[in-house]
């Protein structure tokens, strides 16, 4: 059994992570931290009869694998103590997913107290880093817009279809985004019937999905990111614009995306055709509630050939295929399990 340990488990990214470790048939999860003094169920009420506990970040013990929940700044204050110890670690939070210290130190605001363990850590998107994943000691989980976004873009930058300084995203997230800290953003009476822009240039997230995707086309790589919080609870919607180098058929790019997600069991490939008889189309189209709790991603495409406007939909879960469940995923690789372990449950119908 691969002993693990979750720091932060009150949030929602740990209360996840907990939720699935605790089903995984190969892992025991011997502690997890809250600084708060309260019971689990406090925070989850779906853990509630659960027997586990929450223990305080001082009576931690050593682990295999540490699963970091906390205020992005904290886990590069342990990190290298941590691995001195043979732990290894898997951030679900900010601290090590980019490559460039001063865009890192500018977009949080901060120094960053750990640089050689960022430069050590693999950006943890299984389906790009497969192998290097398998050998590291440190895995910077990517942010939820990033990952809906990297995983939409990676076969159309990678063939190069499309002008890589003209890609438009827009991001829709649920309010689990927002953390479980009370807001206005996410209070209900204020997002319930509302849509609510936020961080709407230069956001934190752009920075990732320009680094990954840069690794896969011939040159820099721009995305024009906007996002805003929708009135659901958990959940990405990445909307991404592009424009090709020449007309493209959508059957076409369907079989490209198809290739380059050949195998990949939690990458499925929406390929609906439309109804032709319809007045309106939907079904060929992926749905956020479709991935709700799963590791799944669900992508799927359409083509203005009128404009040479090529827009893709990539869905997943922010806690999900957008946290935690990728952070198991990571988990299962670096321990040389089938990466599927304890993470092949299906969405919920109707959500």
């Amino acid at each position: 059994m691969i002993k693990v340990g979750i720091l932060g488990a009150s949030g929602y990214m740990g209360g996840e992570a907990l939720r699935v470790l605790n089903e995984h048939p190969q892992v025991e999860v011997v502690w997890a931290t809250s600084r708060t003094g309260q019971p689990l169920d406090y925070f989850h009420r779906n853990f509630y009869g659960s027997g586990l506990q929450l223990i305080s970040p001082e009576e931690i013990t050593p682990v295999d694998a540490i699963f970091f929940a906390i205020p992005t700044g904290t886990p590069m204050k342990m990190a290298t103590e941590l691995l001195d110890q043979g732990t290894k670690l898997i951030d679900l939070g900010a601290d090590f997913r980019l490559k460039n210290r001063a865009d890192w130190e500018r977009v949080y605001k901060r120094q960053h107290a750990a640089w050689p363990v960022a430069e050590e850590a693999v950006y943890g998107i299984p389906e790009l880093h497969r192998e290097e994943i398998a050998q590291a000691r440190v895995i910077a989980n990517p942010g939820c817009y990033s990952s809906a976004t990297i995983l939409g873009l990676a076969p159309l930058l990678e063939a190069d279809l499309i002008d890589a300084q003209k890609i438009i995203v827009d991001g829709l997230s649920g309010t689990t985004g927002a953390g479980a800290e009370v807001d206005v953003t996410t209070h209900h009476p204020e997002i319930g019937n509302n849509l609510i822009p936020y961080n709407v240039v230069d956001h934190r997230h752009t920075y990732e999905m320009e680094q990954e995707l840069g690794l896969l086309s011939e040159g820099p790589v721009t995305v024009h990111f906007t996002s805003t919080y929708v009135p659901i609870t958990r959940g990405i919607l990445a909307i991404c614009h592009c424009f090709p180098k020449q007309p493209l058929r959508r059957s076409e790019v369907l079989d490209l995306y198809k290739g380059f997600y050949e195998g990949e069991h939690f990458i499925k490939v929406f390929d609906v055709p439309p109804d032709l008889q319809a007045s309106w189309q939907y079904r060929p189209y992926p749905w956020v509630a479709a991935v709700s709790g799963t590791n799944y991603c669900h992508i799927g495409l359409d083509i203005d050939e009128a404009r040479n406007r090529l827009v893709v939909f990539s869905v997943l879960d922010s806690v999900g295929k957008g946290g935690a469940h990728a952070g198991v995923q990571n988990l299962n690789l670096m321990f040389g399990l089938d990466e599927k372990t304890g993470l092949e449950r299906l969405g919920l119908h109707p959500y």
